[in-house]
């Protein structure tokens, strides 16, 4: 099982697009190299033919990206509802926020929540507008935990 600390979750909210930014960046500047040529060689249809595919490659790109983006807005905005989680179970169990793990990188029922300085385990109990929460005691079966810090 994978437990997650409060400094792992507050780092991992941004991840790392470059990649495809570099091959936005390339098939737009592929497609204006083609634009430009088939507009110096109107007669020669291939540069049209390949900034056209440029350009689908383009829209290919960003769609994705804009994907990635909306995807990207609802993970971060549920793994801001943890932290404040966080902070109030270890208020609560008078401990530090780092001795606080939770199972899920975002706020839902059912996540097992470890105290870690007890060693004791519980489970997530929301209300519906997740205002407030019960922890009861749980016991994990598989004890081999896998901390992500």
């Amino acid at each position: 099982m994978t437990f997650y600390t409060l400094k792992y979750i507050e780092q991992n909210q941004s991840t790392s697009k470059t990649i495809l930014y570099v091959l936005i960046a390339a098939a737009a500047l592929t497609m204006i190299v083609f634009a430009i040529l088939y507009l110096r060689h109107r007669f020669d249809t291939r540069y049209r033919d390949l900034g056209i595919i440029a350009l689908l490659f383009l829209l290919l790109f960003v769609g994705t990206q804009y994907e990635k983006y909306v995807e990207t807005t609802l993970v971060k905005s549920q793994s801001v509802q943890i932290v404040p989680f966080i902070k109030s179970v270890a208020r609560d169990q008078g401990v530090a926020t780092s001795d606080v793990l939770v199972n899920s990188t975002t706020l839902q029922n059912g996540i097992i929540v470890r105290v870690d300085s007890k060693d004791t385990d519980y489970q997530l109990n929301l209300n519906e507008d997740n205002n407030s929460y019960t922890l009861n005691k749980a016991h994990v079966i598989n004890h081999d935990v896998n901390v992500k810090n």
